[in-house]
């Protein structure tokens, strides 16, 4: 099938809406996917077909590249628990960050099934930052203060992930070189409600400077020219860019119907993760 119908959305990314309701995703060719999704950073594909299951999920997924698994397998059922121990199955917002930051590799693309939409009103965006496109607007003199600095970040393995990582906040891009960021913004400092809290020490900037970094760093990532909040509809698949994005959620009310499945797919070749 063809990838013509596309359509600009945000400051980047593609949608592609289906030609046909309901036509089978499996007849898009991954090598169209793939370069759509480094060209983009973000593609969605909506009216498609949806896939019934995880494992139907799994397997398109493995014709895009080689699928990350984890100890709970491919696939990462993202919606809300009874007793949650971590951000990541709460309703609460989760701050910008990076996929496997915590693990031996670092996937280039995620893909999303969007398995049910939270519901208008209530909240639960996926937001990403285009790190790439930040550094190339900054002034070449911040760049190179940013390049300085070493972020060391730590968290309870409470669920799937944990430990230890460090890595500048300036990186190459694995395959391309092209300058993109590192980053896992803190929780904000008055929020006793966030579950399991990472700690951030920085490296390159003084201590007192810390702060006003902090608010540098925020007031670029969120800036409309470089962010964008997915709203989630029902059935929506979506590949986006590990390796230039940084990515986290909006706070959603609680026990929305809230239900993303995710893959991880790693590079060609897999991308063994500098931060460990």
């Amino acid at each position: 099938m063809s990838l013509a119908q596309q359509q600009k959305i945000g400051s980047f990314g593609v949608l592609v809406q289906a030609g046909a309701p309901g036509t089978n995703p499996t007849t898009l060719a991954p090598e169209a996917l793939l370069a759509l999704a480094r060209e983009h950073h973000i593609l969605v594909l909506r009216g498609f077909r949806d896939f019934t299951n995880a494992e139907d999920l799994t397997a398109w997924c493995g014709t895009l590249g080689e699928v990350m698994m984890w100890p709970f397998g491919a696939v990462l059922e993202l919606v809300e628990t009874d007793a949650p121990t971590d951000h990541i199955f709460d309703h609460s917002y989760v701050p910008l960050h990076w996929d496997g930051m915590y693990k031996p590799m670092i996937p280039e693309f995620q893909v999303f099934q969007c398995v049910s939409a939270p519901g208008a009103g209530n909240g639960g965006r996926t937001t990403f930052s285009d790190s790439s496109a930040v550094l190339a607007s900054a002034d070449p003199a911040t760049v190179e203060r940013w390049r300085d600095i070493t972020v060391t970040y730590r968290i309870q393995n409470k669920v799937h992930y944990g430990g230890k990582a460090v890595s500048p906040l300036v990186v190459p891009h694995p395959t391309t070189g092209v300058p993109t960021m590192r980053y896992n913004e803190p929780p904000l400092a008055d929020d006793s409600a966030f579950l399991n809290r990472p700690s951030h020490s920085f490296d390159g900037v003084a201590s007192e400077d810390v702060h006003a970094l902090l608010e540098e760093l925020q007031k670029a990532l969120y800036d409309p020219r470089h962010y964008y909040a997915h709203n989630w509809v029902d059935g929506d698949l979506v590949i986006t860019d590990n390796y230039t994005l940084l990515h986290g959620r909006e706070a959603f009310t609680h026990r929305a119907p809230r239900h993303l499945r995710r893959v991880h797919v790693l590079g060609d070749p897999p991308f063994r993760n500098p931060a460990l």
